[in-house]
């Protein structure tokens, strides 16, 4: 099959696992021979990234849904010739439509929605995803199934295609080597986390379940960055878990951080597709504790794959960690029953498959 020009756009200033699927995807359709463009924000951590990732990216006043913003994406879809751009955020998704209203040939549009947040019903919205998208991507079954039941959307124009995950950057490490790599101390017993500090992430509530835990052994490992981060900061402070609590930032390889936990936890209380920080962890081999928000029970099953609480209840969420903490055999058990369930299913060629089928579709639907 011919190599596809493929453009990308990201409006949002922030970082994430959105973002980092971006530059994931882009980069694994370069390999793959395509052309490949991101088209990103001023300003935006992700232009900033981009680089790392060999990603070709161009800085565009499309942070906001101005003028300016169609303008310059009109430029460039003009010059690029692109066959189809995916776009990933609202306010570039409006901005990238109404920019191929006036581009000549313009090309198809894909419209990935990564979180489980409602899509709004009105007359506008819905010429967005059913006249102006030629294809919607949803990164699990529940938000497809939202969309199609509360959207409208015509199901065969709705793809439901779970971030891949590298499976040969997981679970290679050794928890003693990852340990004594990352200054982390032997004999502890250490629960961690993997997200942006945000509140729909659930830290406040983890911080919370940390607390109850009676283990002296006990250790936090926060790795990520965010909004939340003073105020988490004074949370834990106020509870007195400073020693027992270790704020690592942002990581560019989080690998060594998750093969170095007993327990990852993922309290999340919103916006979830699948989460890439709970594959991850799967993939690297380490039992998990999580919620049921959004697309997370497509992979997360209580007492087969992970154990699982109600959303926001920090008493639930003490109790599991526990329960893992002191039943190694219990976290072995659901730990490879995890690993194999999703490494057939979440890797990333996988996901590169399903999205060059999409974007053909798409292209082979404006032939028709």
């Amino acid at each position: 099959m011919p190599a596809l020009s493929i453009a990308h756009t990201e409006a949002s200033l922030g970082w994430g696992g959105q973002e980092i699927r971006i530059l994931t995807e882009a980069r694994g359709f370069l390999d793959r021979g395509h052309r490949v463009s991101l088209y990103a924000a001023t300003g935006s951590r992700i232009a900033d990234e981009a680089p790392g990732y060999g990603v070709p990216c161009t800085a565009l006043p499309i942070g906001r849904k101005r003028p300016a913003g169609v303008l310059a994406l009109a430029r460039a879809f003009r010059a690029a010739r692109h066959d189809v751009v995916n776009t990933h955020s609202s306010t570039d998704s409006w901005l990238a439509a109404l920019a191929c209203r006036i581009v000549r040939d313009p090309p198809v549009i894909v419209r990935t929605r990564h979180v489980s947040v409602p899509v709004p019903n009105d007359r506008a919205t819905r010429w967005l995803y059913g006249k102006a998208t030629s294809r919607v991507v949803t990164t699990g079954e529940a938000l497809r199934d939202r969309l199609v039941r509360d959207n409208g959307l015509d199901p065969a124009r709705v793809d439901s295609i779970p971030t891949g995950i590298d499976a040969a950057r997981f679970g290679a490490i050794a928890r003693d080597e990852a340990r004594r790599t990352l200054g982390l101390p032997a004999d502890a017993r250490i629960v961690g986390i993997v997200a942006t500090l945000r509140s729909w992430k659930g830290h406040r509530h983890l911080v919370d379940a940390f607390a109850r835990l009676d283990d002296p052994r006990a250790l936090l490992v926060i790795v990520g960055d965010g909004p939340q981060r003073e105020a988490l900061g004074r949370h834990v402070a106020a509870l007195g878990l400073g020693p027992r609590v270790r704020f690592a930032g942002q990581q560019r390889d989080v690998a060594p951080w998750l093969a170095a936990l007993d327990v990852f936890a993922l309290p999340s209380t919103a916006n979830e597709g699948v989460p890439q920080a709970l594959l991850q962890a799967m993939f690297a081999g380490v039992p998990c504790v999580t919620t049921t928000v959004g697309a997370i029970p497509e992979i997360a099953s209580d007492g087969d794959t992970a154990l699982v609480v109600p959303a926001g209840d920090a008493a639930a969420l003490a109790d599991a960690i526990g329960r893992l903490l002191a039943n190694p055999s219990l976290g072995a058990r659901l730990a490879t029953a995890a690993r194999a369930f999703v490494l057939p299913r979440f890797g990333l060629d996988t996901m590169l498959d399903r999205m060059e089928a999409a974007f053909r579709r798409a292209i082979e639907g404006r032939r028709k």
